[in-house]
């Protein structure tokens, strides 16, 4: 990225991080979960800002298992096309790759009609509230036995009872 067109904060892991990408002025907060990356953008996703949120999708991809994105773009002032492309090529690359899910936060009824004449709308899961969807995301995962699973270790050898104690 352009570094005079970047503002960059770390606040802390779970706040997140924004950027400020372009001229046109898209931020996006990122937010890494043990079981999700949530991304939340506002201002304007133009042809400029879909390049780099592009960019950016996939320097998290790795974040969490799947990966699991939830967008949040209730915050976007405007939008053209170029949200259909970041959304598209997020999901063209989860299959091409076996799995994953995206979650599209507080759409607009003009992003659901959209979405729908694409018929990607079929392709994504709609929520309410991104803290409802992490919560539902690490209980899920907890089930599984996944990341938010806890184990209880084996005890250490030393309180094991001893087996190889030579009779005489």
């Amino acid at each position: 990225m352009d570094p005079e067109n970047q503002r960059s904060t770390v606040i802390t892991p779970l706040s997140g991080q924004w950027f400020t990408v372009g001229r046109s002025g898209l931020r996006i907060e990122t937010t890494r979960h043990l079981s999700c990356t949530v991304m939340r953008a506002s201002g304007v996703l133009d042809h400029a800002g879909r390049v780099r949120f592009s960019a950016r999708i996939n320097a998290v991809w790795e974040w969490s298992p799947g990966p699991v994105l939830v967008f949040d773009l209730a915050d976007l002032d405007f939008y053209d096309s170029s949200v259909i492309g970041v959304l598209a090529t997020a999901m063209q690359r989860m299959e091409e790759e076996g799995g994953g899910r995206i979650f599209v936060v507080r759409p607009s009824g003009h992003l659901l009609s959209v979405l729908r004449l694409t018929d990607l709308l079929s392709r994504v899961e709609l929520r309410d509230s991104v803290e409802e969807t992490v919560a539902e995301l690490m209980l899920q995962s907890g089930e599984r036995g996944g990341p938010g699973r806890t184990e209880t270790a084996p005890p250490p050898r030393s309180l094991l009872p001893r087996t190889d104690v030579a009779r005489g």
